[in-house]
């Protein structure tokens, strides 16, 4: 609701403080949401090369693991699967773009070192958990971007309705009431002008 200004000097120097203010915070957050967008179109333009590769990966991946349960069977190789732990080593650290913390996870460097044993094991059971080490690399960096896209595009949104909100309702009731008290100050400025001429007309004819 548009607060109601008395038409005083005081009041005009106080929406037009205000004016100011609601301009500049305006044109902050006009900056803010074309950095937020411009972040936002790299991620997606990083996000569906990445699910691409992915798919690609996930085709050799699956590739290998038929392999091996031609080469070993499907009971051995669920085994062995089991006895593999769960990959625990993700290290996640935050960025910030615009005050919107963005995730980062390390990438998975090194050569993966197989934890189950080498007996009644084969050259293609090592070729599917490599592949799958890839996989396991390249979904972590996907649901690293699109966790990230998804922090972008809700405050890209909450900027867009504050700069909307200022452009729409806030600057200008500060610019009507700015005219409105300035109209009244005209119009009480004359009234004072002409008691004024009024008083010297009769103190004259006195």
């Amino acid at each position: 609701m548009k607060e109601k200004l008395p038409p005083t000097r005081g009041s005009m120097m106080k929406a037009l403080r205000a004016l100011k203010l609601a301009e500049k915070g305006h044109d902050l957050l006009e900056q803010k949401r074309q950095v937020l967008m411009m972040e936002l179109v790299r991620h997606i333009d990083e996000a569906k090369e990445l699910q691409s590769r992915v798919a690609e990966v996930f085709d050799g991946a699956y590739k290998a693991l038929q392999k091996a349960n031609i080469t070993l069977g499907i009971e051995t190789v669920e085994e062995i699967a089991l006895a593999i732990p769960e990959e625990k080593g993700f290290i996640v650290r935050l960025r910030s773009v615009m005050g919107v913390e963005i995730p980062e996870i390390d990438p998975m460097d090194g050569a993966p070192r197989p934890c189950y044993s080498f007996w009644d094991t084969s050259a293609s059971m090592d070729r599917a958990f490599v592949e799958f080490r890839k996989v396991l690399a390249l979904l972590a960096r996907l649901a690293e971007i699109e966790n990230g896209v998804y922090r972008l595009a809700v405050q890209i949104r909450k900027t867009h309705r504050r700069v909307n909100a200022l452009e729409k309702m806030v600057i200008p009731g500060y610019g009507e009431s700015i005219a409105a008290i300035s109209n009244a100050l005209e119009e009480s400025d004359r009234e004072d002008f002409v008691r004024m001429k009024m008083a010297k007309r009769s103190e004259n004819a006195g």
